[in-house]
C-alpha cells in the first residue's frame, strides 16, 4: 500500500531552520528540496500561475506534473506578486523571521524587487542569504539569462561530447542545474554552520559557470592543469583519456547489456585469461595502473567482442567472483519500478524520490506532500507568524 506523507515534526539536521525559496524551475528548487527533506521549514514564494516544473511533462492532476510532486515536497506555497507592494511586505516580514533566503532570479530583478542581499541584510541582518544566476556578480555578464543548456555549453559540454561523438550535442538530463543545485544546497548548509558557531549570516553566491567549471575541469583540466601544460601523447592537454573516448560504454552480452570496469591492469589480465586470450598476458599496456589507464580506449574495445560470448548473469557471477567492478544495465523505468510509492491527496498515488542523503540520527524524509499552488498563502496573510510545525496540509487555501 502506498504510504502518506507524516504530518508529524520533522527529524532531518536541519528541524527548525526556516527558509523563503525565491527560486524558480529546477536548480533552486532541487536545492530547498534537499534542505526540505533535511528538516528545514521551506516556504516557496510563487507566482498566480506556479512555478514551470508543475508543468513541466504530464501529471495527474494540474499543478502536479510528476516532477513537481518530488520537486516541491516537503514545502509550503505562498502566492504572492512581488511588483505589488502590499504583497512584497508579506514577503519581508516572512524574511525577517527567516534563517534562509534563496534565490535564483537575475541580480537586476532582486535589486528593483528590493530583495537583493543588502535589501534583505536591512530586514534581518543575520540572515543567509544564498543566490545564484548564470555568471558572477558584478561581472557584466551577471544579468544575462541562464538556463541548462546556455550554462552546458558556456563549461565545454558541448565540446566534450563533440571529441567524443563527433558532434557537439549537449547531455540529456539537466545537468547544470542539478549540479548547482547541489551546490547551494551545501553552500546553505557550510553558512549555516558558521551561522551556529558565530552569530553571522551572510551572502553566498554560485555563480553556475564558477560552479560548473569547477566540476568538469576536475578531471577534465587534465594535462592543461600545470604550467606548462604536461604532454598527454598525442591528445590535447585537457580531457581525461580514460573517459573521453566514445568506447567507454555498456557491453552487449549473449542476452543483454551489462557495465564491466575493468579499472585495474589486474581486472583486466583476469577477463582475457577466462576467455581464453592468453596471448594479451604479457601485452605492457596492462604494465601498471597508468598504463591500464592510458590505453583503456584500445582495451575497450577488445573486452567488448569477449564479453559478447556469456550472458550477463553468468559476467556478473564471474566479476563478483574477481572482484571487477559490473552491474547490468538499467533502464529509466527500472528506476522508476524501484521507487516507494505514496499518496498525495490530490494527485494520487505517486512515486517518491529519495533522499540525497541518509542520516542515522536525523532522518530526512517526505512528511509534507508537494503543496497547490498558494495553497498556504491564507496562512502568511492571517497575521501572526505562519512558522512552526503546523499541519503538512491547510484546509484554507488563497492567492494574492
Amino acid at each position: 500500500m502506498p504510504e502518506q506523507p507524516t504530518h508529524d515534526r520533522p527529524t532531518g539536521p536541519l528541524s527548525g531552520v526556516r527558509v523563503i525559496d525565491l527560486s524558480r524551475v529546477v536548480m533552486g528548487p532541487f536545492a530547498t528540496q534537499i534542505l526540505a527533506d533535511q528538516g528545514a521549514d521551506v516556504v516557496m514564494i510563487e507566482a498566480a500561475g506556479g512555478d514551470t516544473n508543475r508543468v513541466m511533462g504530464p501529471g495527474p492532476a494540474p499543478q502536479f506534473s510528476g516532477i513537481a510532486l518530488n520537486l516541491l515536497r516537503n514545502k509550503r506555497s505562498v502566492c504572492l506578486d512581488l511588483k505589488d507592494t502590499e504583497q512584497a511586505a508579506v514577503v519581508r516580514e516572512l524574511i525577517a523571521e527567516a534563517d534562509v533566503v534563496v534565490a535564483t532570479m537575475l541580480p537586476g530583478t532582486l535589486r528593483r524587487l528590493g530583495l537583493d542581499h543588502e535589501s534583505v541584510r536591512a530586514l534581518n541582518a543575520e540572515i543567509v542569504y544564498c543566490q545564484a544566476q548564470g555568471w558572477p556578480l558584478g561581472s557584466e555578464a551577471e544579468d544575462f539569462p541562464a538556463y541548462d543548456d546556455i550554462i552546458q555549453a558556456a563549461v565545454g559540454v558541448g565540446d566534450m561530447m563533440n571529441r567524443v561523438t563527433g558532434e557537439p550535442v549537449l547531455l540529456p538530463t539537466i545537468f547544470a542545474d542539478k549540479v548547482c543545485g547541489l551546490a547551494l544546497a551545501q553552500a546553505v548548509a557550510a553558512a549555516l554552520f558558521h551561522k551556529a558557531r558565530t552569530g553571522q549570516g551572510q551572502l553566498v553566491e554560485v555563480p553556475m559557470v564558477q560552479a560548473m567549471t569547477a566540476f568538469m575541469l576536475a578531471e577534465h583540466g587534465a594535462g592543461a592543469i600545470p604550467e606548462p601544460p604536461a604532454a598527454q601523447g598525442d591528445l590535447p592537454a585537457t580531457g581525461y583519456p580514460r573517459v573521453m573516448t566514445p568506447e567507454r560504454r555498456p557491453q552487449r552480452t549473449a542476452d543483454g547489456w551489462i557495465q564491466i570496469l575493468p579499472y585495474h591492469p589486474g581486472h583486466f589480465l583476469a577477463i582475457f585469461e577466462d576467455a581464453g586470450e592468453t596471448q594479451l598476458l604479457d601485452d605492457p599496456r596492462f604494465a601498471d595502473l597508468a598504463s591500464a589507464i592510458r590505453h583503456a580506449p584500445e582495451l575497450y574495445p577488445i573486452m567488448r567482442e569477449v564479453v559478447r560470448r556469456r550472458t550477463t548473469r553468468e559476467w556478473l557471477e564471474f566479476c563478483r567472483g574477481a572482484g571487477i567492478p559490473a552491474v547490468p544495465m538499467a533502464t529509466l523505468q527500472d528506476l522508476v519500478d524501484a521507487l516507494p510509492s505514496a499518496e498525495h491527496p490530490v494527485a494520487g498515488t505517486y512515486r517518491t524520490l529519495p533522499p540525497t542523503a541518509n542520516f542515522s540520527r536525523t532522518p530526512a524524509r517526505v512528511r509534507r506532500p508537494a503543496p497547490a499552488i498558494g495553497e498556504h498563502t491564507g496562512q502568511a496573510l492571517g497575521g501572526g507568524s505562519m512558522w512552526g510545525d503546523g499541519p503538512a496540509r491547510d484546509d484554507e487555501r488563497g492567492s494574492a
